[in-house]
């Protein structure tokens, strides 16, 4: 079968119900865990330390995702040491989020095709699809081809990976659980807190990292693809919240660049690096980033500007002579400033100056007077002027009306006849 009818058949087939769809493993997990852990916080005490020993681990099992699934090997913004990696690998185990094997080559697919039906959680399937309908649901077609070689190549991210069902169980459940039982006796505050909540809002903070940062916020660098920036998606997510610079810029270790934007992500590979413990830390280009900026800037101030009427342009407006601009000012207040015919009509009224201020120049040149000769105006009055256009004056200025040789004898002679001495240039 070729690919075209295999393509076709594909599209023919009958759509799945959704009972055949569902992850049933997946969708377990994800419901009796906050369900288990919210029950047992109901007739647990939270202890202080199981607070600190949750809220640790929260943050240990963020960084394996953020720093290392997603910084480190989907996107290879810095090289790790081996004693990170595996700090890394463990607190990624710690969120039950997958391999990191498994993670990378589908948020490098996610990346790759962005929104399109080959992204393994496009933000056009909707909210709910993006935060937790692609775990709990089979997908009609598989993700879009990627390049993980490097991750094949990669022992400690293999080994992981293989052994992944033996990891999870240590580092997601028992460990947590263990550590408050063992050291100060709250073995069912370990379980329910440090285990099942810690852990229920670890996987929905990363889940915000597909949904919410495609969805809250502003596209500041590119707005041809869903990502975006906001500081709630940050807080959620351990940094990831900049998530229009990162999809702009997804090599740069960091996803905010300002000091003070928040993105602890960022504070922990650069103080690794710092100890030694990581190198090579990708940064985008300074130049490239902010002409990113300014070309959004600019397509939000051209989206205003399209919104805003503005005067005829003078190519559009009719030419008229002089006798034809005084003529019709007799019957509509016009009013001649920088060559421009303006219609004050209606505006009489408004005029800051008055009535009669505005009414003594119709049908005449008032630049000067509108210039400054009387009163500079303001930026605003330009521009309201403007709007009152209607014609542009042939010659541009105010004309005086040129008299041929025959006619300037015809009145030399008329004023002779009259006992009138002419008047005569000075030579």
């Amino acid at each position: 079968m070729t690919v075209s009818a295999q393509s076709k058949a594909s599209s023919n087939a009958a759509p799945k119900s959704l009972m055949s769809r569902i992850k049933w493993v997946n969708l377990i997990a994800l419901t009796i865990t906050p369900l288990v852990g919210a029950y047992g916080a109901l007739y647990t005490p939270l202890q202080g330390k199981t607070l600190a020993w949750s809220i640790f681990l929260y943050a240990f099992a963020m960084l394996g995702v953020t720093a290392g699934y997603h910084r480190l090997w989907s996107h290879r913004s810095f090289i790790a040491s081996t004693p990170l990696q595996i700090f890394l690998l463990a607190g990624g185990a710690c969120a039950v989020q997958g391999s990191a094997y498994w993670w990378a080559r589908e948020h490098r697919a996610h990346h790759r095709y962005t929104d399109s039906e080959l992204d393994p959680y496009s933000a056009k399937n909707g909210f709910l699809y993006t935060h937790l309908g692609w775990i709990v649901l089979k997908r009609d077609r598989a993700p879009g081809p990627t390049d993980v070689r490097d991750l094949q190549k990669n022992k400690l991210v293999q080994w992981q990976h293989k052994n992944l069902s033996i990891l999870i169980p240590i580092f997601g459940y028992a460990i947590p659980a263990i550590v408050p039982g063992y050291f100060w006796g709250d073995w069912a505050g370990g379980f329910y807190y440090a285990a099942l909540l810690r852990l229920t809002c670890v996987q929905h903070s990363v889940f915000c990292i597909n949904s919410l940062a495609h969805w809250l916020g502003d596209a500041v660098f590119d707005d041809k693809h869903t990502p975006r920036n906001h500081l709630l998606t940050a807080v959620l997510t351990m940094g990831e919240g900049y998530h229009n610079f990162h999809h702009q810029f997804p090599i740069d270790y960091r996803n905010a660049i300002k000091w003070y934007q928040y993105d602890p992500t960022k504070w922990f590979i650069a103080m690794s690096a710092w100890l030694g413990l990581s190198s090579n830390l990708q940064m985008f280009p300074d130049n490239e980033i902010r002409k990113g900026r300014l070309t959004m800037s600019l397509k939000k101030l051209k989206n205003v500007q399209d919104r805003i009427k503005w005067p005829v342009e003078s190519n559009h407006l009719p030419v008229v002579d002089w006798d034809t601009f005084q003529k019709q000012s007799e019957e509509t207040p016009l009013i001649l400033i920088s060559g421009f015919i303006h219609d004050v009509s209606g505006f009489e009224q408004k005029h800051p100056g008055g009535r009669t201020i505005l009414m003594q120049h119709v049908g005449k040149d008032a630049t000067a007077a509108f210039g400054g000769g009387v009163y500079d105006h303001s930026n605003a009055a330009y521009n309201l002027l403007a709007m009152m256009r209607v014609g542009v004056l042939e010659g541009g200025v105010e004309h005086v009306k040129f008299i041929t040789p025959s006619e300037k004898l015809r009145i030399i002679e008329q004023e002779r006849a009259g006992g009138v001495e002419p008047l005569r240039p000075v030579v």
